[in-house]
């Protein structure tokens, strides 16, 4: 979809912002392009839509040449989202959405049918905000309008400069949410600068790390942060990658263990004579088609009087994730809950609990996996939860 092929962009004072540089991104996805403000991120994601012309090499976008396109109408085939997003202040956020189909020729109807729908995708209901103006709006608001404008004409490639950098943490983590969950649903070639190491790793399904006007690592997050491929990457990525790499690696089923299970509608005498014989202090409480319900200990199912069944003494299981979600969201919930394990769901169907032991586990088979080339269940070593 985008593909730079020995891309040089050297200044007339003599100054190389971009070196030599080639790589390729793929038809529907998002790379991030991190590394230390200057060193030459936010020029190769210019030379895209030629804002910035390179000195030497060529860029193909969609299998053509983009030198050989007219950079106007080249623009307006791509969706350009900004930090300070520059919005017109004297326009409805409808028609701010719809400046681009508008150009382009659109009807007008056919283009604010179209806002309308990108307002909605973006979290921000048309009916509500559609006739405000960006004064009226939140920091937080109006990124999801620049983004939203910027994918107006439906763009096959979307260019992103630091595009949540312009508000607080809180809003920032939301804001990503919100786009990876659009990015899951419109499936953009994505070019997104930053450079917040975490932010990269979060977003990208590849990164690609610079030094000065040089990519040094182009890879997935979890090799960048596994397997840094230079000292500087290693550095850049910082000594805490294995924690940031929780973030990237997913809760897969063979994670997980198996506790003892109680069922909702049997005697607590008889759960707790199950717990006693396999040594087990608590059990998870499932109904009868496997969904979770709650857990239950040994010491109040042995205090049951013959009547009621366990279901009637189950406490609510609050820490709990789903299936696929990143471990960094498990271990997150273990220590919110102050929880040794974490029940892991597919949907509301109990797959077993998540430990630490096993957590760590997990990220160990994770990194070895991305450094021999192989998936997660062909590694193997002495595991700490079997010792």
């Amino acid at each position: 979809m985008i593909r730079f092929d020995h891309v040089t962009k050297r200044y007339a004072d003599g100054t190389t912002a971009v070196d030599d540089l080639s790589f390729e991104v793929n038809e529907g996805e998002l790379v991030t392009l991190v590394g230390p403000s200057g060193c030459g991120k936010t020029t190769t994601m210019m030379m895209v839509n030629r804002l910035i012309e390179p000195t030497s090499g060529h860029i193909h976008v969609e299998g053509e040449d983009i030198a050989d396109v007219d950079p106007v109408q080249l623009r307006r085939r791509i969706g350009y989202v900004i930090q300070q997003v520059g919005l017109f202040p004297h326009r409805t956020i409808l028609d701010n959405t719809a400046t681009v189909p508008a150009l382009i020729g659109w009807k007008k109807a056919k283009a604010r049918a179209r806002a309308t729908e990108l307002l909605d995708l973006v979290g921000l209901d048309p009916k509500t905000y559609g006739n405000r103006y960006p004064e009226q709006l939140s920091g937080g608001q109006r990124q999801r309008v620049g983004v939203a404008r910027a994918l107006a004409a439906d763009p096959p490639v979307l260019l992103m400069d630091e595009p949540f950098g312009a508000v607080d943490p809180v809003v920032r983590e939301q804001l990503q949410d919100e786009f990876l969950k659009m990015q899951a649903a419109v499936r953009k070639t994505v070019l997104l600068v930053t450079h917040d190491i975490e932010e990269a790793v979060r977003l990208g399904d590849r990164i690609a790390v610079y030094g000065q006007g040089r990519i040094e690592q182009y890879d997935t997050p979890g090799a960048v942060l596994g397997s840094p491929a230079t000292p500087y990457v290693a550095e850049f990525v910082g000594a805490d990658r294995g924690l940031k790499r929780l973030s990237v690696t997913e809760i897969e089923p063979d994670d997980l263990e198996q506790p003892s299970v109680a069922r909702f509608a049997e005697p607590p005498a008889r759960a707790a004579a199950r717990m006693r014989e396999e040594g087990a202090r608590w059990a998870v409480v499932l109904d009868e088609g496997g969904d979770l319900h709650g857990w239950i200990g040994v010491d109040e199912a042995s205090l049951a009087g013959p009547d009621g069944t366990v279901g009637e003494l189950a406490h609510r299981m609050n820490a709990w994730v789903p299936v696929g979600a990143p471990l960094k969201q498990a271990f997150g919930v273990m220590l919110q809950h102050d929880a040794g394990w974490v029940a892991v769901l597919d949907g509301a169907r109990f797959l077993g609990v998540l430990t630490p032991a096993k957590l760590h586990e997990a990220l160990r088979r994770s990194v070895d996996a991305d450094a021999q080339g192989v998936g997660r269940d062909e590694v193997e070593f002495d595991s700490v939860a079997d010792a």
